[in-house]
């Protein structure tokens, strides 16, 4: 591996077995080879496996942030997991330069019945942190986890959100060179997501080396330099975030735009009989517009909006809010009106895409509309998300 390359992967793939049984005879018959000096056939497809990563090569400088994408079951988190050193490739090569720091499993390091306070020195251990390295970062630590009054609880009562809290802290101040993150995104509140990506644009700008696999195509795009888009285990490069994304989303929609879905119309008491959109095709800047028109038999106040762009695979997401979000509050008057719905300035890259509106009664106790709108977008937008849109709210 040359000079100033953080990671390199050469020719590396990993494979599964579909049977439990099956997989541990094929364990135990390959560590009885290489105990009397033969050569196991972990590198050959038995019955029953199969290449979760086939043939991977790329490498990555150092100070570079590769977004990862791809549906599930693509083989991204199998890639991690080969990186972080939790599984041997069964064929290549992998190089790792530097200290790695990884969130790739909820929990994954933790032992349930410590409790956080203990767990934050047995993962910072794994990590490679000295214990006193470990003391002298522990206030920051729980600090950024901010978990409250459950840092001496087992974590074993811990929620998914809670254990993604002390596991990003954890990683993120071990002041890792490489710092490898699987769906941050996916998990706790909104508040915490924001919190990680500005730590994730510090670490960034301070030259560690990032490889973050996500759903959300906007922070990929704006985090990332390049893009690596897997597929059924293999993968391709992309030095362009735009392009990589373009062609993520066409892999699913070779047939042009996706079905229009109408999820829920309405109930007896509010129907939503007519929806129209100003235009289905947009090039970058456009602005979109539904106009949902209902009747409605008595009034329903303070309703929530929620606005979502999804890739057409529904396996990304380009961007999601709310009403509340913007401080609107949305009320649907009795009688027939309308509601319009503006998503303003979208900087989206050429893609087949959704536009997902879904309207719920007060505390959503109940659905009153969900529809999905497939459009597309012309041309490859350079900004990769960064002057993003902003959705506005009105009766009319």
């Amino acid at each position: 591996m040359g000079h100033g390359i953080a990671i390199g992967v050469t020719s590396v793939s990993k494979k599964y077995c579909k049977s439990l049984k099956r997989s541990m005879c094929y364990g135990i018959t390959d560590i009885l080879r290489n105990s009397v000096g033969m050569q196991s056939n972990s590198g050959q497809l038995r019955k029953q496996e199969f290449w979760a990563v086939e043939n991977i090569s790329f490498e990555v400088k150092k100070g570079e942030a590769i977004g990862v994408i791809g549906p599930n079951g693509a083989g991204k988190t199998t890639l991690l997991k080969m990186l972080n050193g939790i599984f041997w490739p069964d064929r290549g090569r992998i190089m790792m330069h530097g200290r790695v720091g990884g969130l790739i499993e909820v929990g994954a390091g933790f032992h349930p019945l410590l409790t956080g306070r203990e767990n934050i020195f047995v993962n910072a251990a794994i990590l490679g942190m000295s214990r006193s390295e470990t003391e002298n970062k522990f206030n920051s630590i729980v600090e950024f986890a901010d978990i409250g009054d459950f840092l001496d609880t087992p974590v074993k009562h811990y929620s998914s959100g809670m254990f993604v809290r002390l596991g990003f802290s954890v990683a993120v101040h071990c002041e890792p060179d490489i710092l490898l993150i699987d769906e941050i995104l996916a998990v706790g509140d909104e508040g915490f997501q924001q919190k990680c990506l500005n730590k994730m644009g510090e670490l960034k700008k301070n030259g560690t080396t990032m490889l973050l696999v996500s759903h959300n195509m906007h922070a990929i795009s704006t985090f990332a330099q390049k893009l690596i888009c897997f597929n059924k285990g293999s993968a391709r490069f992309f030095d362009n975030v735009a392009e990589g994304i373009r062609e993520y989303s066409r892999m699913f929609a070779k047939d042009g735009l996706a079905p229009l879905e109408k999820i829920c119309s309405g109930n007896h008491l509010i129907d939503f009989y007519d929806v129209k959109v100003n235009r289905a095709i947009l090039d970058p800047g456009d602005s979109f517009c539904a106009t949902l028109h209902y009747r409605s038999s008595l009034d329903y106040e303070d309703v929530d909006v929620d606005t979502a762009i999804l890739s057409s695979s529904d396996q990304g997401l380009y961007f999601q809010a709310t009403n509340r979000v913007y401080g609107k509050k949305v009320d649907l008057k009795k009688g027939v009106h309308a509601l319009e719905v503006i998503l303003e300035a979208i900087c989206l890259h050429d893609a087949y895409a959704r536009i997902a509106i879904a309207v719920w009664s007060k505390n959503r106790h109940e659905l009153l509309f969900w529809w999905r709108i497939p459009v597309e977008f012309n041309k490859i937008d350079q900004s990769t998300g960064r002057n993003f849109f902003k959705a506005s709210f009105s009766n009319i």
